[in-house]
């Protein structure tokens, strides 16, 4: 596969006198104009939502701090993965809460690459993944809220070098202490269901 360099990004900065600050993402210097406008409407609509998420959990207590961050996950082989996180703490509150959500752009197709799209069509994607949860919860000896069954079809998730990581929100599967219950499965884990000219089959290549 021939070398494709990354995307150079750049952080910007939202700020609301001093108990609100957000960082957030932008390429720059794509060949693909269109394409860059499309990831920067991306990234600022999904951290726009994740304000309006913190604002809307509780809207008659104000927030006294926010705090919004993000991580580039992948930025190789055409496949840009980043996830946004966003902590608030509202005024009488016990403790401060905080979400996180993801994108991943398939920039070789120049699109939004949402979780069905990494594998073949009609295969059995969300069962296979369920397994693969199910054995480290038990490996991993995590003590969950309520058994864990199945993901959802859209479940959140980045792509990070060889691994697809799946993840929950707070509280989805455990306690608030537990933080963020993050999953990593091998591509070559999954290697015979993932779409091998897709996002994630690009990634399994050894080249």
């Amino acid at each position: 596969m021939p070398f494709s360099p990354p995307v150079w990004v750049r952080t910007l900065h939202i700020a609301s006198g001093t108990d609100m600050q957000v960082y957030y993402p932008q390429v720059q210097q794509m060949k693909n104009q269109r394409l860059e406008r499309f990831i920067n409407q991306q990234m600022v609509a999904k951290t726009q939502d994740l304000i309006d998420l913190q604002v809307g959990t509780t809207p008659s207590t104000p927030i006294v701090e926010m705090l919004g961050t993000f991580e580039i996950k992948n930025n190789q082989r055409d496949v840009l993965s980043v996830s946004f996180s966003n902590y608030a703490y509202h005024a009488m509150a016990a403790h401060g809460m905080t979400y996180i959500k993801s994108l991943t752009f398939d920039l070789q197709k120049g699109t939004d690459v949402q979780l069905k799209d990494l594998f073949k069509p009609g295969s059995d994607y969300i069962s296979r993944i369920s397994e693969r949860i199910k054995h480290q919860i038990e490996e991993r000896e995590i003590s969950l809220i309520e058994p864990f069954t199945t993901i959802k079809p859209d479940q959140d998730f980045y792509i990070a070098d060889k691994s697809l990581v799946i993840y929950f929100q707070l509280y989805d599967l455990t306690t608030y202490a537990f933080g963020f219950p993050m999953f990593p499965i091998s591509v070559y884990d999954l290697q015979d269901i993932i779409d091998e000219n897709g996002t994630l089959g690009r990634m399994a290549e050894n080249n």
